[in-house]
């Protein structure tokens, strides 16, 4: 159930990212940018996990290199996302509170650059929880095979990392959830002006709440495995096995495919082509819907 789950979810995905990638309104289209990396970083992210849990269902260990690798890649994209979801917040209080100087603001250049600053900061988050890893005395161990399942919380090594993890999870959280509140702040006083569309800024707190239950939905993963060991130690047997499964689809799966499920049927850009390809109809309907649009 699990695994047909993420491989819909990641053909939904796939799909979307495509679409961003072959028309030039989306490749030429700031919010857009934006939203095929927080695609990118979702869809990596699905993919590994779906992998961790296949490796764990079938018990499976592995080298504390290999598990190394598999966690730098998912925290790499795991940071991405709710960076990604700041920076569209942003834009989009940008475009409600100074519509004026949106253009000017937001430019492509500009989001490139964004977008790089964004994948350097969690890069840069990968090397130091890399350096911490250094003080483990790995040359102590007999071998480096694992004798626990590959997770983030089992490349934990030592109370540094944890500490580290702990803080800089809580860090980013605060911080994300600051720049979105914030930014709805300011959607909401610049609504009351009379210089500022309604409807532009309605639609634009629609987004920013989204924004912010993508943003608690994104970093639940972060309690996913202290949740499993915890429920452990308290439920045994295949009630556990069905507790497993159903926190894996709710903590892991579903807020991977949030934001396709958001963007790919709330925006009246993207939905009639997307459509078009899930619903296996013509090309010569999508591309029409798609032309009525605009």
């Amino acid at each position: 159930m699990c695994t047909i789950l993420s491989c819909v979810f990641l053909f939904i995905n796939g799909t979307i990212l495509f679409i961003l990638r072959s028309k030039s309104v989306f490749r030429d289209t700031c919010r857009y940018i934006l939203l095929f990396n927080l695609l990118l970083a979702d869809t990596a992210q699905l993919v590994i996990s779906q992998a961790l849990f296949l490796l764990s269902v079938c018990r499976i260990t592995l080298t504390y290199p290999v598990c190394g690798m598999l966690t730098v890649l998912g925290i790499l994209t795991n940071v991405i996302s709710p960076l990604t979801l700041m920076v569209m917040s942003l834009e989009r209080c940008v475009a409600v509170c100074l519509p004026l100087r949106h253009a000017m603001i937001v430019t492509i250049r500009n989001t490139r650059l964004a977008i790089i600053a964004v994948w350097t900061f969690s890069s840069l988050h990968n090397i130091f929880r890399g350096i911490l890893l250094l003080d483990f005395p790995f040359e102590d161990l007999d071998s480096l095979q694992m004798t626990s399942l590959c997770s983030d919380l089992a490349m934990q090594l030592g109370s540094r990392s944890k500490v580290y993890d702990n803080a800089f999870t809580g860090f980013l959280f605060a911080s994300a959830a600051i720049v979105i509140i914030s930014s709805y702040v300011g959607v909401i006083i610049a609504a009351r002006s009379a210089s500022t569309g309604k409807a532009s800024a309605l639609k634009a707190r629609k987004t920013l709440m989204l924004h912010l239950v993508q943003l608690c939905l994104s970093l639940s993963s972060t309690i996913y495995n202290p949740m499993l060991i915890a429920l452990i130690k308290i439920v045994q047997g295949e009630s556990f096995l069905r507790l497993y499964r159903f926190l894996y689809i709710l903590m892991i799966i579903f807020p991977r495919c949030l934001s396709s499920l958001i963007y790919g049927l709330r925006d009246q850009t993207i939905r009639p082509i997307l459509l078009g390809h899930l619903g296996c109809h013509q090309s010569d309907r999508a591309e029409a819907s798609y032309i009525n649009v605009h």
